[in-house]
């Protein structure tokens, strides 16, 4: 067992076999789903330029809201382990070719990551996204699980990563429910990638939909 701030995980002992249940009593930061509360939680995110600055939730019928990033993190921690988000158990791939199945616990990380993952599909142009996506995203989780942080291709990366984020700004309204994170709405005040008029099946916008005929030509091309 290795515990630290942002998580916990579990190797070997009956976790060898890939087929073992891992045990009720082996967990130690989240409660077990079944047991979870029977009401959801609600909260909101706020990021800017790809990180979380605010948290705003409900405690006892009071509003509040914490922005150090310790106490941000840390209730995010908090809310996520109440009610049993962020277990997973995979077998992964060793820097050195073996095969090895791990259990872990990621409460509030799990529930940042994905706020921030949503955000993103709102706010970050589509080709940019891509791009990270395709080639910063794998290369950087793969050096930083092979143990190569300070390596000069994570710094390459890590700016890379910085870069993709200047427009990630907006907030993400959030619930943790027996188990499970969802996104309840998302919304910026200052990124306009995304238009309702533009994008609406509903109203007639300054899109004009004959227009895709032309795009849909040269796209054709290639099938002769």
């Amino acid at each position: 067992m290795d515990e630290n701030l942002a998580h916990c995980s579990f190797e070997a002992g009956v976790l060898e076999n890939p087929d073992t249940t891992p045990p009720d009593d082996m967990f130690k930061l989240t409660v077990d789903p079944r047991k979870a509360p029977d009401t959801p939680e609600d909260f909101s995110i706020i990021f800017e330029k790809g990180i979380p600055v605010r948290l705003t939730y409900t405690e006892k019928f009071t509003i509040k809201s914490v922005s150090d990033p310790l106490e941000l993190f840390l209730t995010a921690n908090a809310i996520a382990r109440r009610h049993g988000v962020g277990r997973i158990d995979i077998v992964e791939n060793r820097f050195i070719g073996l095969k090895s199945r791990g259990v872990y616990e990621t409460p509030g990380l799990t529930v940042l990551r994905s706020a921030h993952v949503d955000i993103e599909g709102l706010v970050v142009d589509r080709e940019v996204r891509a791009l990270r996506d395709q080639f910063v995203t794998f290369n950087y989780s793969k050096a930083l699980y092979n143990g190569l942080y300070f390596s000069p291709e994570v710094s390459y990366l890590t700016a890379c990563i910085k870069a993709s984020q200047d427009n990630v700004n907006g907030t993400v309204r959030c619930r943790c429910y027996k188990g499970s994170f969802s996104v309840l709405g998302r919304s910026s005040s200052t990124e306009k990638l995304y238009d309702m008029s533009e994008s609406s099946m509903d109203e007639i916008g300054s899109f004009e939909p004959s227009e895709t005929s032309g795009f849909i030509g040269v796209q054709a091309i290639r099938y002769g």
